[in-house]
């Protein structure tokens, strides 16, 4: 690859501004911004209106032309003057900490070796200050753009990203978006998603005592959360067989399955491991263990058991992909589809145990070519032949930006340079903040298997990373803006 003109200017005023760097990323790790109670003026609350401040505040010290948007965001044009190409889109927002870390407190910010501790330092505040920095640069040094860039900072991306929904109905996307709000080397394409609620009920006969009953189920309560616990309540169950199944069943699905007794009734536990349904693989999915031990026993027959073993045929324990579905559909530009059942309750509604309702939902990561048409409705058509009502919400749409387009490879070229490995666009089944943009992708600045512990405690971002990804992005300005 040929040396960019400006490389080494850009390297050494970078390496000269370090601790100037880190004094303001530390200045806006301590302001504590998460989402608070909205006040006039203040949409999200006091301290994330505080750190849009701030960052305008330093926006205008190192000479871009600044706005805020009523405390949803804050913008910082470089060459207001011109047409602009590119934006580049973070955000201040954090989630909640605990009073656990071990490190530092979550707004204490602290250096240890090559890691900078702190809230915010990886998710998002230290990305934002990197590309204030490459800006900066590009304009302390006297770098020629023939297009002018804008920064975006809003304060809502962890909790429904309603800042982008302000600003973007005020003004237009740019032509080119990008965030560095997720990985290297590039994601440019977020698979679609189909998490739709369902819900059953029905008479039922009443039935022996000695049969199995199921009185109560309950498992999860976040459809994008693969369920660690599910809990299960029977009657009529015979100590021996129940014991016996619930055996078979934990060895089968990698659970661990305990029975308790309590009068007549039988409790079943079920504990497998959590995980995000954009990742199912990466779980132990307790829900489904449960309903797989379900149809080892002598349940029954009676509508609402029937129910729920027509469920457990749809989404069998290690079924990943939607096969039972018959929705695995893959391709080879975004990979497999994801199809986990995260949350489902079960009663019976009376003493006499002779009604039942039910309510569940699911969680589907959708690749390219999945569709209303091919996923949606056959979701649907499975549910309504076992008499399950599914809310007919269409899925949302898979955010692509094609691999060969200028943006893409462009960036690309940035991160090849300085990482010094060949870069290759990323399918990812979860949202980044561009999901909504029909020209952004997400660039930066966590490195591929680095778990920084963005939203769990002793959050770190590494300096050499920070200062890194400081030059890919005064060198992919450059490259897109020049």
């Amino acid at each position: 690859m040929t040396e960019p003109k400006y490389r080494k200017q850009i390297d050494a005023w970078i390496d000269a501004h370090q601790e100037e760097m880190l004094e303001d990323l530390f200045a806006l790790v301590r302001i504590p911004s998460m989402r608070g109670k909205a006040e006039e003026g203040m949409p999200y609350g006091e301290e994330p209106a505080r750190v849009l401040e701030a960052m305008r505040k330093l926006m205008e010290k190192y000479g871009l032309d600044t706005r805020n948007y009523e405390n949803y965001c804050v913008t910082g044009d470089f060459h207001a003057e011109k047409e602009k190409t590119l934006d580049i889109l973070a955000h201040l927002d954090v989630v909640p900490v605990t009073d656990t870390w071990t490190k530092t407190k979550p707004f204490e910010p602290v250096v240890e070796g090559d890691m900078i501790y702190g809230r915010g330092t990886s998710d998002d505040k230290g990305p934002a200050v990197a590309a204030l920095y490459a800006l900066r640069a590009i304009r302390e040094l006297g770098i020629p753009l023939t297009y002018g860039v804008r920064l975006i900072c809003g304060s809502d991306e962890e909790c429904g990203s309603s800042d982008l929904k302000y600003y973007y109905s005020k003004e237009e996307e740019a032509k080119y978006t990008f965030t560095p709000d997720a990985d290297f080397p590039l994601i440019n394409i977020e698979k679609g998603r189909l998490a739709n609620v369902f819900t059953a009920e029905g008479e039922q006969e009443s039935c022996a005592d000695a049969a199995f009953r199921v009185l109560n189920l309950h498992a999860g309560d976040k459809v994008n959360v693969i369920p660690g616990k599910a809990q299960m309540e029977l009657t009529g169950a015979e100590a021996e067989i129940l014991t016996k199944a619930a055996e078979e069943t934990g060895k089968e699905t990698g659970t661990s399955i305990t029975v308790k007794q309590e009068g007549d009734r039988s409790i079943i536990e079920v504990s497998g491991k959590t995980g995000h349904a954009a990742h199912p693989e990466g779980g132990v999915n307790a829900l489904t263990a449960l309903l797989a031990l379900l149809k080892k026993l002598p349940l029954a027959e009676r509508a609402g058991e029937d129910m729920l073993l027509a469920i457990a045929g749809l989404w069998p324990h290690g079924d990943w992909n939607g096969k039972a579905l018959g929705v695995d559909y893959a391709d080879e530009e975004s990979g497999e589809l994801t199809m986990s059942l995260n949350v489902l309750n079960y009663e019976v509604k009376n003493d006499a145990e002779t009604a039942y309702v039910l309510a569940g939902c699911f969680d589907c990561r959708a690749p390219i070519c999945a569709n209303d048409e091919n996923l949606t409705k056959k979701v649907l058509s499975e549910l309504a032949r076992i008499g399950i009502t599914m809310k007919d919400d269409p899925m949302t749409p898979v955010h692509h930006v094609p691999a060969d387009s200028e943006l893409v490879t462009k960036l690309l070229e940035s991160y090849e340079l300085y990482f010094g490995v060949k870069g290759e666009p990323i399918a990812i089944g979860g949202g980044t903040y561009v999901h909504e943009l029909k020209r952004g992708v997400a660039f930066g600045c966590a490195e591929p298997d680095v778990d920084n512990r963005m939203h769990g405690d002793d959050e770190f971002m590494k300096l050499s990373i920070l200062m890194k990804s400081a030059k890919i992005f005064a060198d992919a300005v450059i490259r897109l803006c020049g």
